[in-house]
């Protein structure tokens, strides 16, 4: 049987060939358990007790929620005018990190600092991506590779703060910084308003995105470069904007953690949110308001691997499981663009001539 690519698809058939990838790659996953010897619906079960069967589930669900929802939302921004923001674990403790010397190092009423805290962590996530906004604006350089290579310098600068200048004497942690003493007001118990703030966020992008001509020179931008030069929209200046509030909004999650869950800075304090928050963003499609299902269903997997963890799985396979979902949705999503090629009518075979009469 032949195959032919169609040059486009249904938002429909995307979604659906999302939702049969994460299918597939949770069928999988639970195969490769069952033949190490996991009794695979007694884990199915307990994940979803765990984390949908309480109130204290629930919430959990939530706070892992809040950070993804914003980090898969800066990679979501990215990928609408065409570019990859790896680099969003590097802006989340930047942000973080501005946030929490913020917080520490100034005074006043909680609803002043929250606030200022909210920009501060902002700036910092714009501060970090600046440097690789520029080069690849006015120089072309590949943003996957300087934003990914920034993250490792946040990772150990974040580190060396929580060990030496910012480091609490007073806690038994060994690499924490002092209690940051304005926190989030709660919503529902530890769940806080964070949450809210990233939903809201959410629906504001995807105002600007699809509603505004800002949103609409982003998208043709993505689409094609050329044509947007063309039309004079200004590539460079669209390219750098959108950068910068990817980093922002990436940076803001760190500080919802600081002030919202961790209460102060600390190593390890992102879990690894902004690498997630690339598979957030793909299982979205880039689309903004997408990013919320998409970040409660990496929420709950999370969760879910917590869980499983406690009954023997490794953390390593867990880990394996997320890629997973990932692989099978990039496959998923090519395979969507084919169709079984319809057969050519086959032509009926010319009458052979008759002879002409002797």
């Amino acid at each position: 049987m032949r195959f032919q690519r169609l040059p486009s698809i249904g938002a429909g058939v995307m979604i659906l060939a999302r939702v049969a990838a994460v299918a597939a790659a949770l069928l999988t996953g639970g195969l490769a358990f069952a033949l190490a010897g996991f009794d695979v619906p007694e884990l199915a079960g307990a994940v979803i007790s765990a984390s949908l069967g309480t109130a204290f589930g629930l919430e959990d669900l939530g706070l892992l929620a809040t950070p993804l929802i914003l980090t898969g939302l800066a990679a979501a921004v990215c990928l609408r005018i065409g570019l990859w923001n790896i680099g969003g674990e590097g802006q989340f403790y930047a942000g973080a990190i501005i946030a929490s010397l913020v917080g520490l190092q100034l005074q006043g009423p909680p609803a002043l600092m929250l606030p200022l805290m909210a920009l501060a962590g902002f700036a910092g996530g714009m501060a970090w991506i600046l440097l690789p906004a520029l080069a690849r604006a006015y120089l072309a350089i590949d943003e996957i590779i300087t934003t990914l290579l920034l993250n490792f310098v946040a990772v150990l600068l974040v580190n060396y703060l929580c060990t030496g200048p910012m480091r609490d004497p007073h806690q038994a942690v060994t690499a924490a910084s002092a209690h940051v003493p304005y926190e989030i007001p709660a919503m529902i118990d530890d769940l806080h308003l964070g949450l809210a703030v990233a939903v809201l966020l959410v629906v504001l992008a995807a105002l600007a995105l699809g509603r505004t001509g800002w949103g609409f020179e982003v998208r043709v931008a993505g689409a094609n470069r050329h044509a947007a030069n063309y039309a004079g929209m200004g590539v460079r200046r669209r390219l750098l904007q959108t950068m910068l509030l990817s980093g922002g909004i990436a940076g803001l999650a760190g500080m919802l953690e600081v002030a919202g869950t961790v209460h102060r800075l600390q190593g390890g304090i992102s879990n690894n949110y902004g690498y997630l928050g690339i598979i957030v963003a793909v299982l979205a499609g880039g689309a903004p308001i997408a990013v919320l299902p998409a970040a409660a269903l990496m929420a709950l997997l999370l969760n879910g691997g917590i869980v499983l963890q406690s009954y023997g799985v490794s953390s390593y396979d867990v880990l394996a499981l997320t890629g997973l979902v990932l692989l099978f949705i990039a496959v998923g999503e090519q395979l969507a663009y084919y169709r079984p090629a319809a057969r050519p009518a086959i032509a009926p075979k010319p009458a052979p001539p008759l002879e002409h009469a002797r």
